[in-house]
């Protein structure tokens, strides 16, 4: 018998009605239906930023509320922006309330979020410049410390620090980080800032993220980790813009940073929905033209593509987590339509296929009676659930096999 390519991502699960009086609750017809997966599906969603602190103009809050709605009806899981440059401008004066809302607002609709990222070198405060090596660092650790403690209970995962590998011979300008990361070496920052974020959240998840895939990548994994440092998951950025890596290199990566042992977290994906970045473009940031707009053709290729990327993810063992970078066309990074919704918010194929996935092919519905014991036995896959029984709703989670689950009916 064939083996389910998926039977890691799921287990069995027995649950025993009971009455109040702990009666089992027998030949009942029961829905179970899951809501939320264990598994995270996300985006970057950066336009729950003005929805949460109400500041929307009345001519688009319509229009965002629309956007959020789609984005709500299929992911689990959010990042937002915690670029220091637009954070905290004005030194000390940091965004702290705005971002606090937008986590909250997440939170209360049972989104996980993500802060990205504490330190980097690029989108940093240029107000570093004046600073010596030394307080640049102090300033960094302060800016950790201080943000970490702020969200804590509102964002338990973070990007840490982020594209290390180019970190100290970035050379387009000048900025802080870059000047302490020369002075640190790369194992040595990532040491620094990995520790004073575990001291100011020790139960938060703790991500290096970067866009280079190549054995550079694997060598600052391999040095970090023989330097002690914890690692909770491996992020790695995957902006397709000059063309989908395709199921060949997808694996090869996949194998290479499985050698780890650790979750592996594709952070930042885009396929765009247009035509491609020409290959010679060495860093994507340089392609910068007027319009690129989406067309029905690709459209069709991105969700091919997205289909096929998530679908190969999702069966591996250790990938825990994909972001599509941009939700939306409407702002999306260097212009691209790089979005699963169009600028007029409406979904693109690509978003149809995620949510037929996602809610439909890799969900599980159940319906059953309940024996002489009062139990329901069905195999589903891992996350949140609602039971509903003779008009009362009890809630669930399957997150491994065990025991038989007493669940009260009220």
């Amino acid at each position: 018998m064939q083996k389910n390519p998926l039977s890691h991502r799921m287990a069995s699960k027995t649950i025993q009605l009971v009455d109040a009086s702990g009666n089992p609750v027998t030949g009942k017809e029961v829905a179970i239906h899951q809501t939320n997966h264990q598994f995270l599906f996300g985006c970057g969603i950066f336009d729950v930023i003005p929805i949460a602190n109400r500041n929307v103009p009345e001519d688009r809050l319509a229009y965002l509320e629309q956007k959020l709605d789609l984005f709500l009806d299929v992911f689990n899981f959010a990042t937002l922006p915690f670029y220091w440059g637009m954070f905290e401008p004005e030194k000390g004066k940091p965004r702290t309330k705005e971002l606090q809302a937008a986590a909250r607002w997440l939170k209360e609709r049972n989104i996980a979020v993500k802060g990205h990222p504490l330190c980097w070198h690029t989108a940093t405060v240029p107000w570093l410049l004046d600073l010596s090596n030394e307080d640049i660092l102090k300033a960094q650790f302060a800016r950790i410390e201080r943000d970490v403690a702020d969200f804590k209970g509102l964002i338990e995962m973070w990007d840490v620090i982020n594209e290390v590998v180019i970190m100290p011979i970035f050379d387009k300008y000048d900025n802080g980080i870059t000047r302490i990361s020369k002075d640190l070496g790369r194992v040595g920052i990532i040491k620094e800032m990995f520790a004073k974020t575990r001291e100011s959240n020790p139960g938060a998840t703790l991500l290096l993220n970067d866009f280079n895939t190549s054995i550079n990548y694997e060598i600052l994994i391999d040095g970090c980790l023989n330097a002690g440092i914890s690692i909770d998951a491996i992020g790695i950025q995957s902006h397709q813009h000059q063309g989908y890596w395709g199921r060949e290199k997808l694996e090869e990566v996949l194998e290479r940073f499985s050698h780890f042992g650790l979750p592996i977290h594709f952070t930042e994906n885009t396929l765009t929905s247009g035509h491609l970045m020409p290959a010679d473009i060495e860093d994507l940031n340089d392609y910068q033209i007027p319009e690129w707009p989406s067309t029905p053709e690709f459209e069709d290729r991105q969700a091919r593509e997205v289909e096929e990327m998530y679908s190969i993810l999702f069966q591996h063992p250790l990938v825990e987590a994909i972001t599509a970078w941009n939700f939306s066309d409407e702002g999306a990074w260097l212009g691209a339509p790089a979005g699963l919704v169009r600028t007029d918010n409406t979904p693109k194929p690509a978003y149809d296929v995620l949510k037929q996935r996602i809610k439909g092919d890799w969900s599980t519905q159940v319906t059953a009676r309940t024996d002489e014991s009062g139990k329901v036995s069905f195999e589903g896959f891992l996350g949140e659930y609602e039971l509903a029984c003779a008009g009362t709703k009890v809630t669930f989670k399957i997150e491994k096999e065990g025991e038989p689950e007493p669940l009260i009916l009220n």
